[in-house]
């Protein structure tokens, strides 16, 4: 996944390919403590530790160990979990989701799956694999693939009960939600990055640790009607759509700032690119809670 999706992630960590800074917070008796060979000290748990429940923010965990350890029901968030080894384990029910997935490997008794899992999803959703189209013309097609898919999904939006699109599963983003995070998304790789906007934002854009220029006093601290939202989400659209309408080779080409790390840049493609994947992604978000909803799994909180 492009750089929008894994700013939020990459701040979390000192290395992004290595570890993350932080705390734990064990629940039960005081672990034994053991010398590292850096002389930094760390924490051995066993069979007498009760850990259930224990929450666990900002640690730093690489290079651990887990020997016959229950982790049922454990949820992971915003985590590293790249070069992990699982051996002999039992990942019934188990879910993955991984919007870097497609730019590495996940082997699976002996199988790299990233392939069948990118193949399933283009199958699933009929124009994803556009997303990475390479010229003008191209380009210009696989937005309006991703945007005839989002119609279906407002369309079905418009035939669930009133309130549905501002209903939360497990935490995530409500629909609304989600439609927000795509303005954002819109404002920092358009709005920001290609046309070079001092203050891109619309005031009902939404997302987690915003770059240091970002202000946020732009932002509504209200939850918006979803009527509003549908306003907000059809501007940006147009925004893209008015954008690619001129695009030419040479607008591809050019070179322009990261929104998230103004020191890298990135080139209009990629930018677009980025963009492309995150309405993807979030599309497939949508529907996966939505077909939740329709089952009846929702859960009883609505909002953020």
């Amino acid at each position: 996944m492009d750089n929008f999706l894994i700013a939020p992630l990459l701040s979390l960590f000192e290395d992004p390919k290595q570890s993350f800074r932080g705390r734990v917070e064990p629940v039960g008796p005081d672990p034994i403590q053991h010398e590292t060979a850096r002389g930094r000290r760390m924490s051995e748990f066993d069979a007498d530790d009760d850990l259930q429940d224990a929450t666990f923010t900002d640690t730093k965990l690489s290079n651990a160990r887990f020997h016959r350890v229950d982790l049922r029901g454990a949820r992971f968030r915003a985590s590293n979990m790249s070069g992990m080894v699982l051996r002999a384990v039992d990942v019934d029910r188990s879910e993955i989701d991984a919007p870097w997935l497609y730019e590495g490997t996940l082997m699976v008794n002996d199988v790299d799956v990233v392939p069948l899992v990118d193949a399933e999803l283009d199958r699933r959703f009929p124009g994803r694999s556009q997303r990475r189209a390479a010229d003008p013309d191209g380009v210009r097609a696989a937005w309006t693939a991703v945007q005839a898919a989002w119609d279906a999904v407002l369309r079905r939006v418009e035939t669930m009960p009133d309130g549905t699109a501002d209903l939360s599963i497990a935490d995530e983003w409500s629909f609304a939600e989600t439609l927000r995070h795509l303005v954002l998304a819109t404002d920092m790789w358009l709005g920001r990055s290609v046309l070079g906007k001092e203050q891109p934002f619309h005031a009902l854009a939404l997302g987690a640790n915003l770059p240091d220029w970002a202000d946020h006093s732009v932002f509504v601290a209200g939850i918006p009607t979803y009527a509003e939202v549908l306003d907000a989400r059809v501007g940006r659209v147009a925004m893209v759509t008015e954008f690619l309408s001129t695009v030419t080779v040479e607008d591809l080409a050019g070179q322009v700032s990261n929104p998230n790390a103004p020191e890298y840049n990135e080139t209009v493609l990629s930018c677009l690119h980025t963009i492309l994947e995150e309405e993807w992604e979030h599309q497939r978000y949508a529907v996966r809670d939505l077909d939740r909803i329709a089952a009846g799994q929702v859960s009883a909180s609505a909002g953020i």
